[in-house]
Order: structure tokens, then C-alpha cells, then sequence
């Protein structure tokens, strides 16, 4: 089985643990910095919310759709390596933690209707 990358491993033991632990908060936080922070921050304020099409990261001018591991921020498009797999905007992040918490706030609705309306 080839190793896995710290995110990763994370992800794993959030994924196990089921919820935001010190030592998680910890490696989070270690790994990713103010990214990390910022991350969990959205989570614990319910910013991570999931619709039929997309999931959302509301931001703090906007919101974020996230699509796996990329993201429609200015950061994932100019600051982050794409060849890095640690390499995450907060967004992204957020979205990986609260899946995994069960902290993601479900709409059952497309975005798009959604942005008709905003």
C-alpha cells in the first residue's frame, strides 16, 4: 500500500475519531497554518453547506464552490501548488472537516437556484 501524504492522514483519524480533537487540531493547524485555522473556524460556524450540484464554503466576500480538492477561491488559483497534495485553501479544508464531523448543512436544491436568488 503506498504511504500516504499528511493530509491524508488526517483525514483518517478525523474520519475515525469523528470529531475535531485537540491532537487533530493540532496537525491540522501544524500542517496547514492560518488555513487550517480558518478551515475549522468555518466549520464551527456552519459556513460548509451542501447542495444537490455543488458544496459551498461561505467566504468572508463570497462563496466558494469546492469540487474535491480544488476550489473557485483566488487562492487555489494563484498561491497554491497543484502538484502539492498538502497544498489546500481554507475552503477546501473546511469542506474535508465538516464532511468528515458531519458538520455539512444540506440543502436539498440546486445552487444554482439558489444564486438566482442572491
Amino acid at each position: 500500500m503506498p504511504e500516504s501524504n499528511p493530509v491524508e492522514r488526517w483525514e483518517a483519524r478525523l474520519e475515525e475519531a469523528g470529531e475535531l480533537t485537540p491532537e487533530i487540531v493540532g496537525r491540522i493547524s501544524r500542517l496547514h497554518g492560518d488555513r487550517g485555522v480558518h478551515a475549522i473556524e468555518a466549520v464551527a460556524e456552519g459556513r460548509v453547506k451542501a447542495y444537490r450540484d455543488f458544496t459551498i464554503v461561505v467566504g468572508y466576500d463570497d462563496e466558494y464552490v469546492v469540487e474535491g480538492r480544488g476550489c473557485t477561491c483566488k487562492d487555489s488559483e494563484y498561491n497554491l501548488d497543484a502538484d502539492d497534495p498538502t497544498d489546500l485553501c481554507w475552503h477546501a479544508l473546511a469542506v474535508a472537516i465538516a464532511r468528515r464531523v458531519g458538520h455539512v448543512d444540506y440543502h436539498d436544491m440546486w445552487y444554482s437556484e439558489v444564486r438566482e436568488f442572491l
